[in-house]
């Protein structure tokens, strides 16, 4: 019960700060783990396609599975549909409609970006190899649905 009562308050907390950020800070918040995300998975694709080191692996999917359980939801606050952060935000309008699809591919990243790091940790490059793919199969979900093309 306990535990349960301090998950609260730090849901509680973590949503109220969120609450008062700028959007401005928000954007930038998602655009720099974004980017962090994306130097990760440049490093587990140079691993794969190259020679392997199951350790660069383990951490770059560690990085990827820790963002990806972060909470960045609270992130798209309202009004950050349009603005700066580092550079112009390239979310689409969509993502703030249609929490259903929004969910789902929410839910699909974080499950195989956990997987990805349950993977990593056995040093199989072939099964880390599927597992990448299907990982990054997620990310295409959601930039072909809600980000702007470069």
């Amino acid at each position: 019960m306990k535990k349960l009562a301090l998950a609260l308050i730090g849901i509680t907390l973590a949503g109220s700060a969120a609450a008062q950020m700028k959007p401005e800070e928000a954007i930038k918040f998602r655009q720099s783990a974004y980017a962090t995300m994306a130097w990760n998975m440049h490093r587990i694709k140079d691993n794969i396609d190259g020679k392997y080191n199951k350790d660069e692996v383990i951490k770059a999917a560690n990085v990827i599975q820790s963002i990806a359980n972060s909470g960045m939801g609270a992130l798209y606050l309202p009004g950050t549909d349009k603005g700066k952060g580092w550079v112009e935000t390239r979310v689409k309008p969509e993502l703030f409609k249609d929490k259903e699809k929004v969910g789902k591919v929410a839910t699909d990243f974080n499950r195989e970006a956990n997987e990805m790091a349950k993977v990593a940790a056995t040093g199989d490059a072939a099964a880390a190899k599927a597992q990448f793919e299907k990982l990054g199969g997620t990310c295409k979900a959601c930039h072909d649905d809600f980000r702007t093309k470069d």
